[in-house]
This record gives structure tokens, C-alpha cells and sequence, in this order.
């Protein structure tokens, strides 16, 4: 079993910036591909961003220029940098990884709990 532990999010001014991070932790795992993905209320599901096991990203166009992925595979730990964030970026924000898990190994997709973030205008 895999969790993954969002933090960084909060309330901030549009234009301010905010750093998010997810950590996962359990046993006999290994992280393919991890990102970030958000929802806004009464919207679907939306991917922000997303980073390869060998650090390729991807950006969703209206976040392009603004957010930056990263991660730390020794800490099994992705990040997202939101800088110039406007008040359309608010939403809950979500990790998102994909694991294989245990003996015989399991290809599995866990996500965060998800975590607010607020930009007021």
C-alpha cells in the first residue's frame, strides 16, 4: 500500500505564488509517473501537470509559463511551483502517481487526499 501526502496549499493574492508537494511513503514501491491534477467546483477533473520517471513534463496550456514540476526521486517526492497564480487557478489540487507496488509486482494509481488552494482577485 502507497499514500500520497499533499501539502503547501493555502490562500493567497492573485499574482503571489504557492508551492505545492506530495510525498509518498509505504513499502515495496517504485514511482513511474507522477503528477498534478486539479478540480474546480462544478468542473471535471483537469490534469495541471505531469513528470516522467525520467523528469519529461507536461503542461496543461492554461498553466504553461507559470507552473513548474519537479521532483525528488530520493525523497519520492513531486513538487509544483505556481507562480502568477490568478483566481481561475483555484481549486482543490490533487497527486497523482503510478506505482508498482509489492512481489509480484502491480502497475496501481494512487492519489492524494487533495489539498484547497485559493487565489483571491
Amino acid at each position: 500500500q502507497v499514500q500520497l501526502v499533499e501539502s503547501g496549499g493555502g490562500l493567497v493574492q492573485a499574482g503571489g505564488s504557492l508551492r505545492l508537494s506530495c510525498a509518498a511513503s509505504g513499502s515495496r514501491f517504485r514511482i513511474n509517473d507522477m503528477g498534478w491534477y486539479r478540480q474546480a467546483p462544478v468542473k471535471e477533473r483537469e490534469l495541471v501537470a505531469s513528470i516522467t520517471s525520467g523528469t519529461s513534463t507536461n503542461y496543461a496550456d492554461s498553466v504553461k509559463g507559470r507552473f513548474t514540476i519537479s521532483r525528488d526521486n530520493a525523497r519520492n517526492t513531486v513538487y509544483l511551483q505556481m507562480n502568477s497564480l490568478r483566481p481561475e487557478d483555484t481549486a482543490v489540487y490533487y497527486c497523482n502517481a503510478d506505482v508498482t507496488v509489492g512481489f509480484p509486482p502491480i502497475k496501481t494509481t494512487y492519489w492524494g487526499q487533495g489539498i484547497q488552494v485559493t487565489v483571491s482577485s
